[in-house]
This record gives C-alpha cells, sequence and structure tokens, in this order.
C-alpha cells in the first residue's frame, strides 16, 4: 500500500522546526547545520515528504518552469512535430524537477511576452521556436538577460546565443543530386515557409543542387507554404495540370507528402514509379510502429530522417545547463539528416 505523502509544512510540524528551516536543510543550505540537515533528511524519507514547486522556488530562488512561447499561428507549431519536440523536452524537464509554462501568442506579441517573463521572474529561461531569418527574438532575450536556447538558427553563424539545429542546406542538397543521379531533371519542391530559417535553407540546398548540375531553376515547380497534409494535396494537382509536370517532388515534410500521394492515387499515379517522391522525415511518433522490437520493412517514403523527439531532448538539456551555469560558453549543435532509401523514388517514368 502507497504511503500518503506529506507537505512542508506537514514535515516542519513533525520535526518542531520551522518551514524555513526545514526547506534550507533539504536544499544544501551551509547556515543549517549538518546534525540538523541528517535530522531532517531522515523525517523526509521516514514521512514519504514531497516537495511542491512553490516550496522549492522559494528555497532555491527558482522558478523550476521553462517558458515556451509559441506563435499562434498553426503552420509553425500547432502540429505533431511541436507535439513530439515537447514529449522530448518534456522528458528531461520531468527528470530534473522542472515543470513547462506555455505562451500562445502572434509573432508581434512575443516581445512583451518575454520582458513580463523575464520582469516577473515567471520562468528559468525559455525555448525560442521557429527561428526567423535575422530573428528579433534574440537580441530581446540577450538584452534581458534571460537564459534561452534556440531550436534552429537565426543567421549563417549563431555565435551570440545557444542553438540546435539540422543542416537542413545539406540534406536537401543531398537529396536533389540523389534525384538528379536516377536521371530526373524536373524537380519539383514543396517546401515550408520560407521566411522561416530552416525552409530558406532547405531551399538554398535544392537551388543550390541544380545550379551544380546545370539545371535551370523553374519557379513553377516551387511552392511554400503550411507544412500540411492539404498543402501537398493542393501543389500536386498544380505540378499535374501543368503542361510538362515534374517527375520529382522534393518535400519538406511527411505530412504534405501524405498529400502529394492522395494527389497522385487520385490521377491513378504511384509515388516512386510513375513519380519520384522524396521527404524530410522528423520520425514523429505516431508514425513509428508500437512494438519497436518488431523488424522494420523498409520504409515507404524515401526520406532524409532526423528526429525531432531527439532534438527536443537535446536542446531541454542544453537549456538546463545554461540556467545551472549562466557563464558557461555559448554551445552550438548541427546535426546532420540520415538519408534513407525507400519505396517512393525510381528513374523517371516513360509515362
Amino acid at each position: 500500500m502507497t504511503r500518503k505523502a506529506v507537505n512542508l509544512k506537514m514535515l516542519s510540524e513533525a520535526l518542531g522546526l520551522s518551514q524555513t528551516t526545514v526547506s534550507r536543510a533539504l536544499n544544501g543550505f551551509p547556515e543549517v547545520s549538518e546534525k540538523t540537515r541528517a535530522r531532517v533528511v531522515e523525517a523526509a524519507e521516514r514521512l514519504n515528504y514531497r516537495p511542491s514547486p512553490s516550496a522549492a522556488s522559494l528555497a532555491t530562488g527558482k522558478s523550476r518552469l521553462i517558458g515556451h512561447v509559441v506563435s499562434l499561428s498553426a503552420h509553425i507549431m500547432i502540429n505533431p512535430h511541436f507535439a513530439d519536440f515537447i514529449a522530448g523536452a518534456g522528458e528531461v524537464y520531468s527528470e530534473s524537477g522542472y515543470d513547462i509554462l506555455l505562451r500562445l501568442a502572434p509573432l508581434e506579441e512575443q516581445e512583451r511576452i518575454y520582458h513580463n517573463l523575464a520582469q516577473d521572474q515567471r520562468v528559468d529561461g525559455v525555448v525560442v521556436h521557429g527561428p526567423l531569418t535575422n530573428d528579433r527574438r534574440i537580441g530581446i532575450l540577450n538584452a534581458l538577460g534571460l537564459p534561452f536556447v534556440v531550436h534552429g538558427r537565426s543567421d549563417e553563424e549563431g555565435r551570440d546565443y545557444a542553438w540546435m539545429d539540422v543542416n537542413n542546406r545539406r540534406a536537401f542538397h543531398r537529396a536533389t543530386e540523389f534525384l538528379v543521379d536516377l536521371g530526373h531533371r524536373r524537380i519539383a519542391l514543396v517546401n515550408g515557409i520560407e521566411a522561416m530559417n530552416f525552409a530558406a535553407r532547405r531551399r538554398q540546398g535544392y537551388e543550390t543542387a541544380l545550379a551544380e548540375r546545370g539545371i535551370a531553376l523553374d519557379e513553377t515547380l516551387m511552392f511554400s507554404g503550411d507544412m500540411t497534409e492539404p498543402q501537398g494535396y493542393r501543389a500536386t494537382r498544380e505540378l499535374l495540370a501543368l503542361g510538362e509536370p515534374p517527375t520529382a517532388i522534393l518535400v519538406a515534410s511527411v505530412l504534405p507528402a501524405m498529400g502529394i500521394a492522395r494527389a497522385l492515387g487520385e490521377a491513378g499515379l504511384r509515388p516512386g514509379p510513375d513519380m519520384s517522391v522524396v521527404a524530410f522525415d522528423d520520425c514523429l511518433s505516431f508514425l513509428e510502429p508500437i512494438d519497436t522490437d518488431a523488424p522494420r520493412d523498409i520504409p515507404y517514403f524515401t526520406a532524409m530522417r532526423s528526429s525531432i523527439r531527439e532534438a527536443g531532448k537535446r536542446v531541454a538539456r542544453m537549456l538546463l545547463d545554461r540556467i545551472d551555469d549562466p557563464q558557461r560558453p555559448l554551445e552550438s549543435e548541427l546535426w546532420e539528416a540520415d538519408f534513407v532509401v525507400g519505396q517512393t523514388t525510381a528513374p523517371p517514368s516513360r509515362r
């Protein structure tokens, strides 16, 4: 039978000590004698004491909260990508005794929210999501002195902030080269919103690879928008209506790739034999098999793969390290995506 947990007040009453003394003893403050500390620790274990977040905050001067200020726009974070990132980050926070404070706001209101969070000391640090190229939020957070880590990058070097990113330019360069090597010359791009830095880098990788192979850009083959299933469907319908449709599509997420497959199916075409499709795959948990020990078949989509859940874990750990040691050197990590050949690529169809 599980013992009922006691709170700080109940533990203090049982020991005949003030709540402040008990809290300081449990949190290692030097002004508490070793004899008192040992007595408090023994009683806490015996009585099944469980600290509340507010008590821990009073004792340590930390809120034990991490801020995630998220755009209200559905194309940025309210989607499975954000859910998987938060699942990974939340796992690290939980292990370290932190909780998440989530704020939803348009991009233009986030400066005010950051100022309020810093002034009220509501959070110990924040994660910046979906950075734009030359994002104003980074300068604001540096001026506020609030610890933060950027998931992605805002500029080429990223020297004045901590960040973790995937090498999006190289991933899309490599995928484009793969399609060209298969014999494709008309390769479409169904990208994310290119004001966001990751999508801009993906387009750069695609354009550079085409230029290196002597293939001229065709704006009618390039789309930028929400990374959703309907976006992939609508873009593919437009591509198939062209006088000379593409023979391959490079797409920024498996979500619009599903829409591409739907549009092709309606036209009597198959991804792979009739139209090659390469997607960026964030290894989204809802697409993974439940039985992780089961042997994996050849994946359906040929894809550049990088786990957004693992990215969430790493960004969370980097931020907690900065909170523990604000003077530590700024960290940056650039991950390479794996390239996995699946069932949706082939040489151009004679059709």
